[in-house]
């Protein structure tokens, strides 16, 4: 069994690998050659592209240039369900293309990087996570959508940021007590939003756990008018003086529908891309992380949401190289519980 050091020090080597492997600067005149590449190929072999908020703006760009989908995890697990092609290329990090995969067994998913990974999926390994909910067979295990595959078979409900709450809830209504997997500082919102004590998983994001209440009340102080915006991800004290807590979707609708001209975004940077489109004119600023330079852990940009570029996704599209595989023993039972969370996120919107 790992111990809470041995899987620290693997989410540390895994974020060295990603800083060692980020693609090339491109200028205008490469980047016009990739995209038509892009264009040419996806057309070729029957394939669209999903991309997260969280990636760069190039890929990002790409994406909506080919008719694709730009979203959040719920949003993207659901798109590959409705689409005709047969390839989808997920832009994210391998959760999300793991995900594609159970919830479309009979397609091909490729990823631009099979080495994108996840902080909260290398800190809940599913050996100790399995031993845990063990020790608690009473419990309905929840577990957030940032998770392998074989996490998310062992678990009850999948659920991502948007609707955690609401499913914490409707469990509560049923009487049930609940393990909450693997984000400790999502989970503490949950219990504060919910008053529903949960058994909690002691995994974070680390870039969400960058964020400090000091340093963003000081940049608030230079721009007194500013809204601060956070996902829940980040730590209690960050979500403490938030106007606005919400899933990444969210925030972007807070920013196009809120009066403020700037605001303050504690979550990946990624996410300026859409929020520009929503609400141009309007100025966002990068909340202030734990430190700068070669002192900064994330720097407000997941390492592994940046390994995502345009030649890889070439790369992928003609080699096939980067192709997710999910045993088949998995599929069924991590399907059921993502199938729950779309249902249910389904008849919350009704």
């Amino acid at each position: 069994m790992l111990s809470k050091k041995d899987i620290s020090d693997r989410i540390l080597v895994q974020e060295h690998f990603a800083q060692e492997h980020l693609p090339h600067e491109m200028d205008q005149a490469e980047i016009d050659r990739y995209k038509s590449r892009i264009k040419t190929l996806l057309k070729e072999k029957n394939a669209c592209l999903v991309a997260h908020y969280y990636t760069d703006a190039i890929v990002q760009e790409i994406t909506e240039e080919t008719g694709g989908c730009i979203s959040d995890s719920l949003e993207m697990a659901r798109f590959g369900t409705q689409r005709p092609e047969q390839t989808l290329v997920v832009a994210g990090v391998r959760f999300m293309g793991e995900t594609a995969k159970i919830l479309n067994p009979e397609k091909r998913i490729l990823m631009p990087t099979l080495e994108a990974t996840c902080s909260l999926d290398i800190g809940c390994p599913i050996e100790e996570f399995s031993a845990f909910c063990d020790q608690h067979p009473d419990h309905e295990v929840v577990v957030y959508a940032n998770t392998s595959a074989a996490v998310k078979a062992r678990a009850d409900w999948v659920v991502t940021s948007s609707i955690a709450v609401n499913v914490a809830e409707h469990l509560e209504e049923q009487g049930k007590k609940i393990i909450w997997a693997p984000d400790k500082h999502l989970g503490e919102y949950v219990q504060k939003q919910t008053g529903i004590e949960m058994l909690m998983w002691d995994g974070s994001c680390i870039v969400h756990e960058e964020f400090k209440a000091k340093g963003i009340l000081e940049l608030k102080s230079v721009y007194p008018d500013a809204a601060i915006l956070v996902h829940p991800e980040s730590p209690d004290a960050v979500v403490e003086i938030a106007d606005v807590v919400g899933s990444t979707t969210q925030l972007i609708k807070a920013a196009s529908e809120l009066p403020n001209e700037t605001f303050i975004v504690a979550t990946d940077r990624g996410i300026f891309y859409k929020m520009r489109q929503s609400a141009p004119g309007k100025t966002f600023l990068e909340a202030p992380t734990g430190g700068s330079g070669a002192t900064c852990r994330s720097c407000a940009h997941c390492p592994w949401m940046a390994m995502n570029g345009l030649e890889n996704i070439i790369s992928a599209l003609e080699t096939g190289e980067g192709e997710v595989l999910v045993d088949e023993s998995l599929i069924e039972d991590a399907r059921r519980p993502l199938q729950r969370m779309l249902d249910f996120s389904n008849n919350l919107n009704k």
